[in-house]
């Protein structure tokens, strides 16, 4: 059982920015594994918000964070990053990690993910 940890979220001001990381716990590695975002604003269904693939060639984004986050990974530290910039109140959300498939090619629509982590709280201000 793979579990993913979450951390970077907080507080801060609409305009502002945020680095979320990922990482499994214990003896796990996520360098074959396309890795994802996701998040879930109150009342809200969970939404894809970005996706890279295993080897971190290739991203996809969802419409409403183009230009504004970016996904990358460091298979070395075995972690996952959502650079998150321009942050709207929209943006304000529980943000989850999720693992994919090992060597699953990354295609729209996503793929589907395995494992999820706990998450982590963003909350933008006005």
């Amino acid at each position: 059982q793979v579990q993913l940890v979450e951390s970077g979220g907080g507080l801060v001001q609409a305009g502002g920015s945020l680095r979320l990381s990922c990482s499994p716990s214990g003896r796990t590695f996520i360098s074959r594994y396309p890795m994802g975002w996701f998040r879930q604003a109150p009342g809200k269904e969970r939404e894809f918000v970005a996706a890279i693939s295993w080897s971190g060639s290739s991203t996809l984004y969802a419409d409403s964070v183009k230009g504004r986050f970016t996904i990358s990974r460091d298979n070395a530290k075995n972690t996952v990053y959502l650079q998150m910039n321009s942050l709207k109140p929209e943006d304000t959300a529980v943000y989850y990690c999720a693992q994919g498939n090992a060597y699953q090619v990354l295609t729209a629509p996503p793929p589907t993910f395995t494992y999820w982590g706990q998450g982590t709280q963003v909350t933008v201000s006005s």
